[in-house]
């Protein structure tokens, strides 16, 4: 790095100092960014910290739909005429085959989310079953996604085994009440206190492109730095049809990896994933995200497709990088299907494939469903 501003941001980053607010805005909106420099500099901490392995997570709509919140961003919220596939909890031996399938197609950790506000003391204890028993049958780390949260309710899930628990900001303190009105920001940072006061990791990300300011995404990423989150997904809008936000603003492909380059050098030792919207936001410039980010999903995200497996872990060989688990990059790439659907709604064949492989899906159901209203 031959301009010594980029050398400078990497430094503050490695020595463990917070880059200031007008370092980080520029870095988000100036146009004398030299990307390159930028992205080498990201690049440098992340070897730093996590070589050049990346971790695979896959997600798992535990229950789909019937949701009271009015989140303007989600296509399973009370605010959304979305068509989606919708149903309530899915059987444990439905979840536990799935699981199976996530670990065989490389994923290091198992998410399971749910829809709603957040869980029952009953659903905590199914839960807790659930995790005793993923853990017992396989070799997989396994995050939770279960809304809002009391401390004892993380205390039983940490205590079953669980690792890591989900539960994102989204957007900072300042703009929340424009994408959200069911709950408050919080109420979000209440339940990422209770999961860290009873040492579970924190897993909790973002969502760029809902209208938000540039200063909104510094305070997102100082934010999640005080909380010493471990892991950072950082999603870019799908607007999928029916949902509140109607378009993603302002996302071109340089900025979304400007973000990226931000949450690295703000949270350097975090595990950074390049998530929803990767491959539409980023485009051509997918490629250079692996280099800042260290974290995937595969098989898409919630409600939304993404690229396939196939096209994915190719993309991480071409780049030299290798996957965090006990398979092979390679015997992966030869088992993975590319099924070429990088865009659009899932159906509930893709939402539940465990039941779609077994014939068990009703025939007369409609695939696609609004969501119920409350």
């Amino acid at each position: 790095m031959d301009n010594p501003f980029y050398q400078r941001i990497y430094d503050t980053a490695l020595a463990g100092k917070t880059l200031g607010l007008e370092e980080s805005i520029w870095i988000l909106t100036s146009p004398e960014v030299d990307l390159p420099q930028l992205v080498a500099g990201a690049y440098r901490i992340r070897k730093r910290y996590f070589g050049k392995e990346v971790t695979v997570h896959i997600l798992n709509n535990a229950q789909n739909g019937l949701c009271s919140e009015d989140c303007r961003y989600c296509a399973q919220s009370s605010s959304s005429e979305a068509l989606i596939a919708e149903y309530d909890l899915k059987e444990d031996k439905e979840i536990l085959e799935e699981a199976r399938a996530a670990y065989e197609q490389g994923a290091f950790r198992y998410c399971l989310v749910f829809s709603g506000s957040g869980p029952s003391d009953e659903r905590i204890g199914k839960l807790t079953g659930l995790i005793r028993e993923i853990k017992r049958r396989l070799p997989i780390e396994v995050c939770v996604s279960p809304g809002v949260l009391s401390r004892p309710q993380a205390l039983e899930l940490k205590q079953a085994g669980l690792d890591r628990l989900n539960h994102n900001l989204n957007t900072s303190a300042r703009y929340y009440g424009n994408i959200c009105t069911t709950h408050t920001y919080e109420d979000r940072l209440q339940t990422l206190a209770n999961a860290r006061a009873v040492g579970l990791q924190v897993c909790s990300g973002v969502i760029i492109g809902m209208g938000e300011a540039p200063e909104d995404v510094v305070q997102m990423a100082i934010a999640l730095r005080n909380f010493e989150a471990e892991s950072i997904p950082v999603n870019f809008l799908i607007p999928i049809p029916g949902i509140a936000i109607k378009e993603a603003k302002d996302l071109t492909p340089e900025y979304c990896l400007r973000v990226l380059c931000l949450f690295r050098f703000l949270n350097p030792a975090a595990e950074i994933r390049m998530a929803a919207g990767r491959e539409i936001h980023l485009r051509s410039l997918e490629p250079l995200g692996f280099y800042v980010a260290n974290s995937i999903f595969l098989q898409g995200y919630l409600n939304a497709r993404g690229s396939s497996n196939a096209r994915t872990l190719q993309m991480i060989k071409d780049l030299g990088f290798q996957i965090k688990s006990e398979r092979k990059l390679d015997e992966l790439l030869r088992e993975a299907e590319d099924y070429g659907r990088p865009e659009g709604v899932k159906g509930l064949e893709e939402l539940r494939p465990f039941l779609a492989e077994k014939g068990s899906m009703d025939p007369g159901r409609p695939v696609l469903r609004k969501p119920n209203r409350h």
